[in-house]
């Protein structure tokens, strides 16, 4: 680990850390590690309240003052994230999946599609003849172009709080990406490049009829048209492509190359932490086809009770769904799929009820109420009003006394994230708050997003995009105050895909 003297502290903007910064860092660390550190009530290593509170209704003061999360302090400058590669690639996929990323660990992310900025310009495309290198015209108003998003970058990142930039584009000559560096350099601006390499006539003919026919480009054309005019513009990129060479012209650039939809990876002068975190995610997803489901345990007793946390059993309406999800997954007669649990009571009796193999994960967890474990919120309200007046308030960064934060959550949720970018069909049975951290990354929100995740219902995620929302005779009924994932339909998980220029 690289001595804390040599960085620059983004608290204090000093090379030595202060003592405020000192005790930030210790609680932000402790933060991170809290669901290890703090004992888990939910096993039955019931902790005295008296511990935190002395026994009376009240706890230790405490700041409410909002920070940012972990991943954002990590972040010493902004950092331009430079997509590199021939047309159908993946590269706007790569893009929208880690900006999604990392918003949902809390780092301000956007993507800036180059295709999007050539449209606003050019509102008829005729052919692939516009992408030319010989076409003078055409590559003026491209580069002119590219100047205009590249000013919307700037914006973004010295002006709107943005801290991560991704220019999605071919940026196919190195040219161009000097122009890039350059830029950079100008504004103090770290540069990323993330290239994604192809020669599979199979992925990429995949690419085209799944994404680039739907292509504001190609409105009314079909698809043999289309497949023959994109080709044609690959090889007009294929004329003037020149590979980043990190042996040689790069080797002082941090870059990941990508080599035919993950199959190798090649990695140079990772810079820092965020970097780090680009590099780790863009070398666990993949482009399968796969469904994920997700689903809360069936009812348990403290359901029943009202009570939050806590580690009960089912109770006979939760056997009862149990049942009947195991009919559904029966039903669907689903290709390898794995099931994943938390190490709680009422989600392992939902999934020994389907009969088939499955791993507990003590992440999957509920969110640690700490004092507050097994109380009702009526409880909670006489006992603590001001924590419950506190939790009102900003219930995502709101930390229970002893236990967690929806942000400390979705730190704890990460690697699961992983996991799940990583696996083929799988089912997730799993608790409220962490169904809502979960949706949120695969909703393409922040992780503040607050929706109701009713007991008896699965969520259906597809690859491509869409969610379907499907009701096992739900019985709980909706409360007010944030969206409520209840009716059977389908909607898009993200804005459409838009090809790159």
């Amino acid at each position: 680990m690289a001595d804390s003297s040599a960085m620059l502290c983004n608290h204090c903007n000093c090379n030595h850390h202060s003592e405020s910064c000192a005790s930030w860092l210790v609680a932000e660390h402790f933060s991170l590690n809290n669901f290890l550190a703090v004992a888990d009530m939910s096993e039955g290593k019931n902790q005295d309240p008296g511990q935190f509170n002395g026994g009376g209704g009240k706890v230790p003061a405490r700041s409410t003052e909002k920070k940012c999360s972990w991943a954002s302090y990590m972040t010493n400058s902004p950092t331009l994230i430079v997509m590199i590669g021939l047309p159908a690639r993946g590269k706007t996929y790569m893009s929208k999946k880690l900006t999604r990323y990392l918003n949902w660990i809390g780092v301000p992310t956007k993507v800036f599609n180059l295709g999007a900025y050539r449209r606003e310009v050019v509102r008829s495309y005729k052919s692939y003849e516009f992408f030319r290198h010989d076409n003078a015209e055409a590559m003026r108003i491209r580069k002119q172009c590219a100047l205009i998003a590249l000013e919307d970058v700037k914006l973004y990142l010295t002006e709107e709080g943005g801290q991560i930039a991704v220019f999605d584009a071919t940026n196919t000559t190195r040219e161009r990406r000097d122009l890039l560096l350059d830029f950079a350099k100008e504004y103090a601006f770290k540069v990323f490049f993330v290239e994604s390499e192809c020669d599979d006539p199979e992925v990429i003919a995949a690419n085209i009829m799944e994404v680039k026919v739907s292509s504001p480009d190609y409105p009314e054309r079909d698809r043999e048209n289309v497949m023959d005019d994109f080709l044609k513009r690959i090889e007009c990129y294929k004329v003037t492509y020149e590979p980043l060479d990190p042996d040689a012209y790069d080797k002082d650039h941090s870059l990941i190359k990508v080599i035919n939809v993950g199959q190798r990876f090649l990695v140079n002068k990772v810079q820092d932490y965020i970097q780090s975190k680009i590099v780790y995610y863009l070398m666990n997803i993949h482009v399968q086809p796969r469904t994920i489901y997700l689903c809360r345990h069936g009812e348990s007793e403290c359901n029943l009770a009202g009570r939050i946390g806590g580690d009960s059993g089912l109770s006979v309406r939760g056997k009862q769904f149990a049942q009947e999800l195991r009919k559904f997954i029966e039903e669907q007669e689903i290709v390898d799929l794995k099931v994943w649990t938390s190490q709680l009571k009422r989600t392992i009796q939902t999934a020994e009820a389907l009969g088939v193999a499955y791993e507990q994960w003590k992440i999957l967890n509920e969110i640690d109420a700490g004092v507050c474990e097994e109380m009702t919120y009526k409880e909670i309200e006489e006992k603590y009003p001001e924590e419950f007046s506190l939790r009102d308030q900003d219930k995502y960064l709101y930390r229970y006394p002893g236990g967690e934060s929806y942000q400390d959550l979705v730190q704890r949720l990460e690697p699961v994230i992983m996991e799940l970018e990583r696996q083929g069909n799988i089912l997730v049975i799993c608790h409220q708050a962490v169904m809502r951290c979960l949706l949120a990354y695969f909703l393409d929100k922040s992780a503040a997003f607050n929706c109701i995740c009713v007991l008896r219902t699965l969520i259906q995620l597809k690859e491509k995009g869409e969610i379907q929302i499907i009701i096992v005779d739900s019985f709980q009924g909706p409360r007010a105050g944030a969206p409520i994932i209840t009716q059977p339909c389908l909607h898009l998980l993200t804005p459409p895909v838009v090809p790159g220029s």
